[in-house]
């Protein structure tokens, strides 16, 4: 066990661990190194972040997906899934309701919808823009080509989550149809990053068939990828997909990575996720205290959001947003943190 807390020092002074090393810190993890691992993110974070922690404003546009990722309760194959498109004026409704409720980023979430064109997008990024030019505005509508990214940019975006899911290729396959591809989502989170988005990533935590070898590559990935945020989450089953009869991932591990990920970068934005939130009550609020950063309520008009059901019982499905950022605002709080009305960009450390 001691083995374990020199190594937990040296990734607060280094930032870097080997592969192996980052596998020994997870199939030896007890409550002792998770104990110092939560202490000790937090004290990073707070000397980069201080109390406050960001809000961004989901808003998903879509349920339509032409995907069939095993695990997702929106994948082209369901034929129980109940399907949406937001037109471009309700997005911006959404935009609108958000600014005047303090969101300073708004998400622009949905399944891989080939109605959300280039052309149709880059419209809607101008006017989003052209009314709110001090907001960040994020996008995470799956793989597209470098023109689409480039162009996308170019209207305004600034912001780009694409969830990697595992950086371990054959785990990837293990999740994913024949038809998509571990190394083409790798080369698209690569052309994001020459293009000059913020970018994020991000994997399921307890997802079908995950060793703590294929977590150990996610740690590795993300220390030497360098995101500007990475959003992980327990795995949620749906009842309608491939994988609906598997168990549900760990709030505990899923914590324990979260204080990892903020030692191996300090800067790094971290959501709490709504998965976390899922599973246990106060799920977010163990996220924050194990050093994430960030929470993400729903902008989305009330009568979609429980169409939006990318695995069973997701929560705040129901409630209205100004309730959501208050109720949101309340339990941070309660835990000693601020919620705050800011883009919410990475800050610089010092060396």
């Amino acid at each position: 066990m001691s083995d374990l807390f020199s190594l937990i020092d040296k990734l607060e002074r280094t930032h870097s661990l080997s592969l192996s090393e980052y596998e020994a810190l997870l199939t030896q993890r007890g409550e002792g190194p998770a104990s110092e691992l939560r202490e000790r993110a937090v004290r990073v974070r707070k000397a980069v972040y201080g109390n406050t922690v960001f809000t961004r404003g989901l808003i998903e546009i879509s349920s339509w997906c032409k995907n069939d990722c095993l695990y997702c309760g929106i994948r082209h194959g369901n034929q129980k899934a109940q399907r949406y498109r937001l037109s471009p004026e309700d997005i911006l409704a959404c935009c609108r309701e958000g600014w005047t409720l303090g969101f300073r980023t708004f998400v622009l979430q949905g399944g891989e919808d080939p109605w959300f064109t280039d052309e149709r997008l880059c419209h809607l990024l101008r006017q989003i823009k052209a009314e709110f030019p001090a907001c960040a505005l994020t996008l995470s509508l799956g793989e597209r080509s470098r023109e689409s990214y480039q162009a996308l940019y170019d209207a305004g975006a600034d912001r780009y989550l694409l969830r990697h899911e595992t950086a371990d290729q054959a785990h990837y396959e293990a999740l994913h149809p024949t038809a998509m591809s571990w190394a083409h989502r790798m080369e698209c989170l690569r052309t994001l990053k020459e293009i000059g988005y913020q970018v994020g990533c991000g994997f399921m935590v307890g997802s079908p068939g995950q060793t703590e070898r294929a977590l150990a590559k996610d740690l590795k990935f993300v220390e030497t990828f360098r995101p500007a945020m990475c959003g992980i989450g327990p795995f949620i089953p749906h009842q309608d997909t491939p994988f609906g009869d598997q168990p549900s991932g760990s709030v505990e591990l899923t914590c324990y990575l979260l204080s990892i990920l903020r030692l191996i970068q300090p800067n790094l934005l971290l959501p709490a996720t709504t998965a976390l939130g899922t599973l246990d009550p106060v799920g977010r609020e163990k996220g924050i205290q194990a050093g994430a950063n960030v929470v993400m309520p729903n902008l989305s008009p009330v009568d979609v959001r429980k169409k939006y059901m990318l695995y069973d019982n997701k929560i705040c499905t129901g409630e209205e947003s100004a309730q959501c950022r208050s109720c949101l605002a309340t339990r941070m709080a309660g835990i000693g943190y601020e919620l705050v009305s800011d883009r919410g960009d990475p800050r610089p450390i010092e060396n």
